[in-house]
């Protein structure tokens, strides 16, 4: 995995003089809402630190809630459910006729899963009066964060936030391997593979993680 992280230790005159500069300032800016981000959130509020988590994700949680360790395991389990039912359940004495496999359903129900997590850690946050700042973040100084909402169809927006400290918390991407481009199709992320749209009848896995 690759972790992305994008750091500037000096002002840069331009892009601050093109967004604006907010008055308020936090103890601390946590830049990525994953595990290790809210978490940090959470415990540094109830310290009595005035905190903010900024994340660029229309859904908080990061990459193991929204397309990672939750949606696979959800997943699993559904598999683990159609295996059952299609191996074990004669020889228990239960018969249910034939079995079927429904992706789309499993797939919603996956859905409603990752929903009703990242709900909850959205409510954590607002609970202990976190700050959730969108966008994507990077450091222009020491004690700047600028951060560029591009969430709608209108012009892109730019604010600074600046704090005492800020932890970087921005989590990981899937590796782009050479000559093994993701095309979305044939080719696809870890991403991808959790929203397929039927059963590929042969899949070949790059990397044993």
């Amino acid at each position: 995995m690759r972790i992305n992280v994008l750091l500037s230790h000096h002002f840069d005159i331009h892009r601050i003089a093109s967004g604006d500069i907010m008055s308020e300032k936090y103890d601390l800016i946590i830049i990525g809402a994953g595990p290790g981000g809210y978490v940090a959130a959470v415990r540094a509020a109830q310290l009595g630190l005035k905190t903010a988590c900024v994340e660029k994700s229309p859904r908080l949680g990061g990459v193991c809630l929204n397309v990672g360790c939750i949606p696979s395991k959800a997943l699993l389990d559904s598999s683990e459910y159609y295996h059952l039912a299609k191996t074990h359940f004669a020889e228990h004495g239960i018969g249910v006729g034939e079995v079927t496999l429904d992706l789309h359903a499993m797939m919603s129900r996956k859905n409603k899963v990752v929903e009703e997590l990242t709900g909850q850690v959205r409510q954590l946050l607002e609970g202990n009066k976190i700050d959730i700042i969108r966008g994507a973040a990077k450091l222009v100084a020491a004690d700047q964060v600028e951060v560029t909402d591009r969430s709608d169809d209108s012009a892109s927006r730019t604010k600074i936030f600046s704090a005492k400290a800020v932890l970087l918390a921005t989590g990981s991407a899937p590796v782009k391997v050479p000559g093994l481009e993701f095309d979305g199709k044939h080719i696809v992320s870890s991403t991808e593979a959790l929203s397929f749209n039927a059963v590929p009848e042969r899949l070949g896995i790059v990397g044993g993680g």
